[in-house]
């Protein structure tokens, strides 16, 4: 097949099917903008499952996803989009950056806080606001921006819940948005410990890539309970 992107976590395919791409997930653990690298055998399968049933979750609730089905342990099909190059993080406690740029303390409760980043290595994907979106050309216009805030709830409305049930505290995720051929907004990428921060509602355990960034070992443990809980 032909490659037609690598990233940290994922090769893109081309297919027979000019509007749809194989998604290859890989071991490869990457942490601060790909400055700290490993990798972890199975990581790529775990995230894959991990994936397929949360998109999976979210077109059921009505969700557009760019999601088409599972094609083996560590692929799946999707339907091609131009990504948007913002990442739209949603944060319901606070940590990581957003405690270190405004010193607030880490566990602070927030009322579901939104955020855009320029999705560009080079720059380290820094924060932006809408001004700074429309300036890079990001979007055409600041209703699409609306509509990155409004999918990203409506994402948060769905997960956190579903977590919360199996004893998960759903502490932040990033999100990616493609636009398809018609130009139908869709929510791409993949949700996986490696894209959002799992607490274990019990003891504040942290079950997702934070286990790497952290030298806190057990990194391929915390994807597996993540899973379990969701099949559960």
């Amino acid at each position: 097949m032909e490659l037609l992107y690598e990233g940290k976590g994922k090769r893109l395919f081309a297919t027979n099917n000019p509007d749809e791409v194989i998604a290859f997930f890989k071991d490869d653990l990457t942490a601060f903008n790909a400055q700290k690298k490993s990798s972890e055998e199975g990581k790529g399968k775990l995230n894959c499952a991990i994936t397929t049933l949360l998109f999976e979750l979210l077109q059921s609730h009505g969700i557009a996803t760019h999601f088409v089905r599972k094609h083996s342990e560590n692929e799946i099909v999707c339907k091609r989009v131009q990504i948007i190059p913002i990442e739209v993080v949603v944060r319901n406690v606070a940590t990581g950056s957003l405690t270190k740029r405004l010193g607030v303390r880490e566990g602070t409760i927030l009322n579901e806080l939104v955020e855009f980043y320029y999705k560009n290595d080079s720059l380290g994907d820094p924060l932006i606001n809408d001004e700074h979106a429309l300036l890079l050309g990001c979007v055409p216009h600041t209703n699409l921006l609306e509509q990155l805030r409004k999918e990203a709830r409506a994402v948060n409305a769905i997960l956190t819940p579903f977590f919360a049930k199996r004893n998960l505290r759903l502490i932040d995720f990033k999100l990616e948005f493609g636009l398809d051929s018609g130009n139908a907004l869709l929510l791409a990428d993949e949700i996986t410990p490696d894209s959002c921060r799992f607490w274990d509602a019990t003891s504040n355990e942290k079950l997702d890539k934070d286990r790497f960034r952290e030298d806190l070992g057990n990194v391929k443990m915390a994807y597996e309970e993540v899973l379990s809980r969701i099949l559960s």
